[in-house]
């Protein structure tokens, strides 16, 4: 996609690369969801939601209490964004993604709230506890942060086959579904129904999974003008290759549905094209025929 450089008026970032400290920005308001998602299971470990909820809202009412955090280190969004092409491309999308919802957010009447993206190296800390690349990208509820360490994507275009600058992109923009579903207040229901129904856990999280699979390609489909020839494949092929059941099969596992939490290769690349052809939010409802 051939997208703006970013406005660092219009990002939220900050650094744990290097040994650096995190690097607090505007905004220190925590989000009420309850769940982390990573993008990739198996290969990449998911993180399952219901391991994830003890302390949360203490932390919570911690971080409101200290109020919004400090920059430290003189650091700027420019300079975090521009210590290498990936970070500035990773900074690019979430611009492009910010300048996308927040309009259809006012047009809904719903406060909008920006995420943050976190850079981080091999390891950070998140709050939703630590941050290790083994996770691969993943979206913290708690702090409202995108976590990303950039060497996912060289580990996406040779270990996974993935590759393009738009497979890179649907990655944050995926990350970024989840922000939205937080925002909404989705994340806590499925959460509820999650306790009320175990068993059913790992089907509401593919559900959440490949809603976020849906809007990342809604915010692409209403940049279409951005695009460029072999993006959709791009995309599309990236959503295959991390499909739970490709993964499994990668790793040399047998496929079991029932152990998916992300959505098997077909799934995540029909809720991908779905939310790229249609270009509207709505048509995300993955959750549909639960209200029947």
């Amino acid at each position: 996609m051939r997208l703006d450089d970013f406005d660092p008026n219009s990002v939220d970032v900050e650094d744990q690369r290097g040994g650096m400290l995190p690097i607090g920005l505007s905004g220190g308001r925590i989000g009420c969801g309850t769940i982390v998602i990573a993008l990739i299971a198996a290969l990449v470990f998911g993180v399952d939601p219901t391991q994830m909820l003890g302390g949360l809202q203490e932390a919570q009412q911690q971080q409101q209490q200290a109020g919004p955090a400090q920059r430290q280190g003189g650091s700027t969004a420019q300079e975090i964004c521009t210590v290498n092409e990936l970070s500035k491309e990773s900074c690019n999308a979430l611009s492009s993604l910010n300048k996308t919802w927040e309009p259809l957010f006012a047009q809904a009447n719903i406060q909008f709230r920006r995420p943050k993206l976190v850079f981080y190296s091999q390891a950070g800390r998140s709050g939703c506890g630590a941050a290790q690349s083994a996770m691969g990208p993943f979206y913290c509820p708690t702090d409202q942060g995108i976590y990303l360490d950039t060497d996912f994507y060289r580990q996406m275009e040779q270990d996974l086959g993935a590759n393009g600058q738009f497979a890179r992109d649907y990655v944050i923009a995926h990350e970024y579904g989840h922000h939205i579903q937080n925002l909404l207040g989705l994340s806590d229901q499925i959460h509820s129904l999650q306790q009320q129904n175990p068993s059913k856990a790992n089907q509401l999280s593919v559900r959440l999974e490949l809603q976020a699979d849906c809007y990342a390609g809604v915010w692409a489909a209403k940049n279409k003008d951005r695009m460029e020839p072999g993006d959709m494949e791009s995309g599309l092929n990236a959503a295959h290759q991390i499909g739970d059941d490709t993964l499994m099969k990668n790793a040399g596992q047998r496929p079991m549905e029932d152990a998916f939490t992300h959505g098997s290769s077909a799934q995540r690349t029909e809720w991908l094209r779905k939310g790229l052809q249609s270009g509207n939010e709505d048509a995300c409802d993955t959750f549909a025929d639960l209200k029947r």
